[in-house]
């Protein structure tokens, strides 16, 4: 296959990709916890299909990976007691019905049938240690102090707030969650700054969101045309020599 074609095909290929991310950020927008992704490339070079005179590689682009902003969301105030949110580091702990551990950001909590803290699907908050944390109901009002869960002027638990030295190396497995390959420690954070009554949202701008959306599609129309083009002369190329 012609070398300019190969090239055409594998940036359609990226800029497809590409707009598969943005459209997932644009529809994450509203997604309390989410974090903007971005597409990874790099160049891929490859020798020639033919010895010519020229250089003696071609580079194609390749699909790196996705990349994550874990930059601040903004904070929205819902005044709900149980309603939790981070300024600066931090990851909320949960355990999923199915016994799963994943760390989030999304802190819409609730008291479930047996008065443990849960999250808005039921999956189960943990404390530093690692267990459910139970409140009781009907025992008074519940405040947040520096990651301590008060109740009737007592410390009844405290969040598990975790950091990670490498973010990267977290894996996203949906609505919002992430989890840590298994050489990867997470850190209890000593020092948290819990925003009661707020949830945080994700920290996509739409604006920009959009604009890297229609910037793609010009991308891969360029692309379309270069791709034409290279057939149309290959096409006329081939009418030439017939006619020799």
């Amino acid at each position: 296959m012609d070398n300019a074609l190969m090239i055409g095909l594998s940036r359609q290929l990226t800029l497809r990709r590409a707009m598969d991310v943005t459209a997932n950020n644009i529809a994450n927008a509203n997604t309390p916890g989410f974090k903007v992704e971005s597409l990874l490339l790099r160049n891929q070079p490859v020798n020639r299909a033919e010895t010519q005179d020229g250089p003696n590689q071609l580079q194609f682009v390749e699909n790196w990976g996705v990349g994550r902003d874990f930059g601040q969301g903004r904070m929205d105030y819902t005044g709900r007691p149980l309603d939790l949110a981070f300024e600066g580091e931090g990851f909320f702990a949960v355990e999923t019905a199915n016994g799963d551990l994943r760390y989030t950001r999304d802190g819409r909590f609730r008291l479930d049938q047996e008065g443990r803290l849960a999250a808005v699907d039921g999956a189960l908050v943990l404390d530093e240690s690692g267990a459910p944390i139970l409140l009781e109901p009907g025992g008074g009002d519940i405040t947040v102090q520096g990651g301590a869960l008060v109740q009737n002027g007592a410390e009844i638990a405290r969040l598990g707030a975790y950091t990670f030295e490498d973010l990267g190396a977290l894996q996203k497995t949906g609505d919002g969650r992430y989890t840590a390959p298994d050489d990867i420690d997470a850190d209890i954070a000593t020092e948290v700054n819990i925003h009661q009554g707020y949830v945080e949202t994700s920290n996509v701008q739409q604006v920009m969101e959009l604009t890297r959306m229609m910037e793609t599609m010009r991308a891969y129309q360029s692309v379309s045309r270069f791709i034409q083009q290279g057939e149309e002369l290959d096409r006329k190329a081939i009418e030439r020599l017939g006619k020799v």
